[in-house]
């Protein structure tokens, strides 16, 4: 994130310039702040403009001569009583987005009627830090009308009652943020620049946070029988490697929360080539691996007190002379047999060896991975929902719910013996591909057989972790869809 963002909580301020942003409810008078505006001009601005604090309209008022700000800008809450957590993040978000190119900004964030506490302090903060996310560190020359400094710093001065509340939420929150902003950074990078090999080390970094990191290199995952991954990796002059992350801060004898993400570096389909069209957009079909790792930055930074895993299966897809062919058959680490049918249904054979492995080594107390699996989930779910395919009616609930606590919202998909059938082979145990009917459910149904009776959940995120619709926090390619569900998952779920 080229433009840091910092963020202060203070009960009062002596404002010099910048913008002073001012909060107003629906029905209230016109929010207004004596230090920011001492003669009441916001006010009687919002009056005369018949401003009525729709959630997240804005009033933009040129600072009248008094006041020690700039700019004045007065963001609509809405009704009081419907203001949701996710609110806040999307009124920070707001914010920031009709901020940008300022420099310094002071936000006075308790608006009459409403109590503002210190996690909706630090939700509006976090709101603001990841609508001003930018990823163009690969630009040498910046747009004609873009006078904003390359290195600039935001500087947010969030004024408010509940400081030492703000403060301590905050801290959780800056956890969440830096987790997101990994995630994407990642999704976003050239696939020439991350490989296997450097995402890996992207995952060793997490030590520094107090996690344990593992790296399984191509000869060790050979002799643990993982057929279905390298089988994936072998056209690509790169290697493939296998991150096992532990974050210990539970119990020592609690079993482990296991994330699972599919990290295939870039996708050109094997030798079932892609269309050249949109093939750029592969270097994204690692973000699931990326939420993982995002996660696991989050739990570490902020010492959560549970015990996790996350596996990264991080291979790359091409089609060189040593690639696998269709009508080849693999062993997986499970023992059982895939016909590849398609060299680009490749992600599910990562996750094989991944999710296997994880159960086998871990006994987890529940798996969850995420994938951006297939093509097919974006047939039936756009880019609004992620696919939840699941074992467990208790985890896809907790799942769904804590969905629409965080707006990364999960829609649940079927799955069912029958569709077994479209992927049986008449010459090995499966098929990777059962063909274009029902192909988000079949790749599903596929995964179900590499986990046994461990709760488990498949996340297919292709249509939400890149190239998702922008919202109030996110204008990045690259989402990073999938780290505050999680978060918020673990927070209210499993915690003690």
């Amino acid at each position: 994130m080229p433009s840091k963002v910092e963020i202060t909580f203070a009960k009062s301020v002596r404002p010099a310039g910048g913008v002073g942003v001012l909060l107003q409810v629906a029905g209230s008078q016109p929010a207004w702040v004596t230090a920011a505006d001492p003669d009441g001009v916001s006010a009687r601005a919002a009056r005369t403009a018949k401003f009525t604090a729709k959630a997240l309209s804005t009033l933009d008022i040129l600072a009248p001569t008094n006041s020690p700000f700039e700019r004045l800008l007065v963001l609509g809450l809405g009704d009081k009583a419907k203001i949701t957590r996710h609110d806040w993040l999307k009124a920070g978000g707001v914010a920031a987005s009709k901020v940008k190119g300022s420099e310094k900004i002071t936000v006075y964030l308790d608006a009459e009627p409403l109590e503002v506490g210190g996690r909706e302090a630090a939700d509006f903060a976090l709101g603001m830090a990841l609508s001003a996310y930018s990823f163009d560190q690969y630009k040498t020359k910046k747009s004609d009308d873009d006078t904003t400094p390359r290195d600039r710093t935001l500087r947010v001065t969030i004024v408010t009652s509940a400081v030492i509340a703000a403060k301590k939420a905050w801290t959780d929150a800056e956890a969440v943020l830096d987790g997101v902003v990994l995630a994407r950074n990642l999704v976003n990078e050239p696939p020439n620049v991350l490989g296997p090999v450097e995402f890996a080390a992207r995952a060793k970094e997490l030590e520094a946070l107090g996690a344990e990191v593992e790296i399984l290199t191509e000869r060790e995952m050979k002799k643990l029988g993982m057929g279905a991954l390298l089988g994936v990796g072998q056209g690509s002059a790169r290697p493939p490697r296998l991150a096992v992350i532990e974050w210990k801060g539970g119990k020592p004898k609690d079993k482990p929360l296991a994330f699972v993400g599919k990290g295939v570096v870039f996708d050109t389909g094997g030798i079932s080539i892609k269309p050249a069209g949109g093939m750029e957009d592969m270097k994204g079909d690692m973000g699931g691996a990326a939420a993982v790792i995002g996660l696991m930055h989050v739990l570490a930074a902020r010492k959560a007190k549970v015990n996790a895993v996350g596996i990264l299966g991080l291979v790359e897809n091409m089609p060189d002379g040593n690639a696998q062919r269709p009508g080849d058959i693999v062993t997986s680490m499970s023992g059982q047999t895939i016909e590849i049918i398609n060299t680009d249904a490749e992600g599910r054979l990562v996750l094989a060896d991944a999710l296997w492995y994880c159960n086998e080594r871990f006994k987890p107390k529940m798996m969850i991975n995420l994938a951006t699996l297939t093509g097919a989930i974006m047939v039936a779910l756009g880019s609004n929902h992620a696919g939840l395919f699941s074992n467990s009616d208790e985890l896809s609930e907790k799942l769904l719910a804590a969905g629409l606590r965080t707006n990364e919202k999960l829609w649940r998909m079927p799955l069912g013996r029958e569709y077994d059938k479209i992927i049986d082979s008449k010459f090995a145990d499966m098929k990777n591909s059962g063909g274009r009917y029902a192909g988000a459910i079949t790749a599903a149904q596929f995964l179900k057989r590499f986990v046994k009776e461990t709760p488990w959940a498949h996340l297919d995120v292709a249509g939400t972790a890149m190239g998702s619709p922008s919202d109030e926090i996110n204008t990045s390619w690259g989402s990073g869809f999938g780290v505050r569900l999680l978060d918020d998952l673990v927070r209210e779920e499993y915690e003690g």
